[in-house]
């Protein structure tokens, strides 16, 4: 069977263009997916060595298969019984899922976050204080004669960004693609993409900032006395002035690389105080470089149901919001956290060491598709299902477009359709116990 118009369930360009041909319930064609994607599709459909298909319970050192309503209770039991339980994750949910997990973080009186309070959330802060002049992809592709990545790589991190939304399109009002625009990139290093750029221009590591602000005051009037400027030479920061004020219509697309160099939020809060200035003149826009495939969809959920992106606190019964100090990161190293689910993520492979051995000494649920290395310390493992490709889903594409994603093969197990009934299950189990 054909399946048309299935969408891509990895990064955030959220490609909703791939033809997928199933045959036995498996995939024996793909046509328009990227190598990533292509990759994920595969092992999915294939099973993989590593897929886990039944949950798994730690007791006394020794793992275990248990049964899906002992690993329900016990998930429900481990959260309800926490005094500072978190449940974090949900990147690669839908938007269904999510609001469950919401739901449960505040029936517990817990917290809740994602990856973005330690990903885009300096651009999220940036964005709050300032605004953001943003756009759909749709737009970019159709309209914008200049293109910006700054601090972004997505010739690895996005592999089909460039030729389906930004740089290669034959748009309404570019119908030349490529070369109806200036396409630049500002990065510390020349990589895959800057290799490929019309223009690269190589900043100092952490000097984001001072660049910025460079650029702000050639804006508005004033003069740099200085010969260089953030490594830059202050004649190419003034032939990219020029370019930003007198393009038709430009989109900066912006990268790990500004929201994790020196300045963080701050770096966010000059650059769009800087797109202000440019648009006095024409017209930019910002759009962040979301990664994973539902990571804008969770602060969209989460923002709809408390007022807040990320970060959020339910201990007094009332959503509050003090990144920095209910961020995942600063609990978990602080010794805070007393219990955790994790959903579709591996904090043990990307978070600092101290707070990986925290979560070494707490209760942890991990909701997964594969072993992980943090399924290896976790007290219960429950398999996952794939969103977008096992179950159907809403989510977010990075430009905060909603789209929805169909579902064309079964999970390898009966128990459950969906990561959001196997948190409805759980989220059930928790009311019960406070009946």
């Amino acid at each position: 069977m054909i399946h048309r118009e299935v969408t891509c369930p990895v990064c955030g360009c959220g490609c909703d263009d791939i033809t997928v041909k199933v045959d036995g319930g498996k995939i024996s064609d793909i046509r328009g997916a990227c190598l990533v994607g292509r990759a994920k599709f595969i092992e999915v459909s294939e099973g993989g060595k590593h897929r886990i298909r039944k949950p798994l319970m730690r007791k006394n050192g020794n793992v275990k298969e248990v049964s899906w309503d002992k690993a329900l209770d016990e998930a429900a039991e481990i959260l309800t019984s926490a005094k500072k339980p978190l449940i974090y994750g949900f990147s690669e949910n839908s938007c269904e899922a999510v609001k469950i997990g919401v739901d449960i973080a505040e029936e517990i009186g817990g917290f809740i976050d994602s990856q973005s309070s330690h990903c885009h959330g300096p651009t999220i802060l940036g964005e709050q204080m300032v605004g953001i002049p943003s756009c759909t992809l749709g737009m970019v592709a159709n309209y914008a004669d200049l293109v910006v990545y700054w601090g972004a790589n997505p010739v690895d991190s996005h592999p089909r960004h460039l030729s389906r939304f930004s740089v290669y399109p034959r748009g309404l009002y570019r119908p030349e693609g490529r070369r109806d625009r200036k396409f630049i990139v500002i990065d510390t290093r020349k990589t895959c993409t800057g290799k490929i750029a019309s223009t690269f221009i190589q900043v100092e590591p952490n000097k984001d900032f001072e660049l910025i602000s460079a650029l702000r005051i050639l804006v508005e009037g004033g003069e740099l006395e200085e010969s260089e400027i953030a490594g830059v030479p202050v004649k190419e920061i003034k032939k990219l002035a020029k370019t930003l004020t007198t393009c038709e219509y430009g989109v900066v697309f912006v990268g790990l690389g500004l929201t994790h160099s020196e300045g963080k939020w701050n770096n966010i809060d000059n650059l769009l105080n800087l797109v202000r200035s440019v648009n006095k003149h024409t017209r930019l826009s910002v759009v962040a470089m979301r990664g994973h495939y539902n990571v804008a969809g969770f602060n969209e959920v989460l923002t709809w149901r408390t007022g807040y992106p990320f970060s959020v606190d339910f201990q007094r019964g009332y959503p509050r919001y003090n990144p920095g100090e209910n961020s995942i990161i600063d609990m978990l190293a602080k010794g805070e956290i007393d219990a955790m689910l994790s959903i579709s993520a591996d904090p043990a492979s990307h978070f600092p060491k101290k707070c990986v051995q925290h979560l070494a000494k707490i209760p942890l649920i991990s909701i997964e598709l594969a072993r992980t290395p943090t399924t290896e310390l976790s007290d219960l493992v429950i398999p996952g299902v794939v969103a977008g490709m096992e179950s159907p889903a809403s989510y977010y594409r990075m430009d905060n477009v909603p789209l929805i994603a169909k579902k064309f093969l079964d999970p390898p197990f009966s128990q459950t359709s969906s990561d959001e009934e196997t948190l409805k299950m759980i989220y059930q189990r928790i009311l019960d116990k406070g009946k």
